[in-house]
């Protein structure tokens, strides 16, 4: 079983966040104050579904989903748009395929020397982000 991705992070790096959001079509205006906010991320697992918490000061937004089945996901507050998600472990890490209007569109989170990290990637641009676990968790 690979490494549990629950908790409460805090981001570290975001590499590209500015490329991936041009791919996925958010407005110069939102790019510019998204770039300028933190992060921050709790994950939580109940049997085989997981809820994921994205936060930050501008808005928040919230995925839950069975691994290994196919849901509706309308990504309110990113990029406003209805897709189809798949998310299944590949190795150690939790892959997501949106299948929708942008191509090639995804996430995989996974652990590395105790960092969360996640890639998101849509149509050949890729953001690189890492959170590290709070303190107290």
């Amino acid at each position: 079983m690979p490494e549990s991705l629950c908790g409460t992070w805090d981001i570290i790096s975001n590499v590209n966040f500015e490329g991936y959001m041009i791919a996925l079509g958010v407005s110069p205006y939102l790019r510019k104050i998204a770039l300028g906010l933190k992060l921050g991320k709790v994950i939580e697992q109940q049997g085989n579904m997981y809820i994921i918490k994205t936060s930050s000061t501008l808005r928040n937004y919230t995925v839950s989903f069975q691994v290994d089945q196919e849901f509706e996901e309308f990504t309110q507050g990113l990029d406003n748009r209805h897709v189809k998600s798949l998310v299944a472990w590949e190795g150690n890490k939790l892959v997501c395929e949106q299948k929708g209007e942008k191509k090639n569109r995804g996430w995989a989170h996974w652990i590395e020397e105790d960092k969360l990290h996640l890639e998101l990637y849509c149509k050949g641009e890729v953001c690189k982000q890492v959170f590290e676990k709070k303190v107290n968790e």
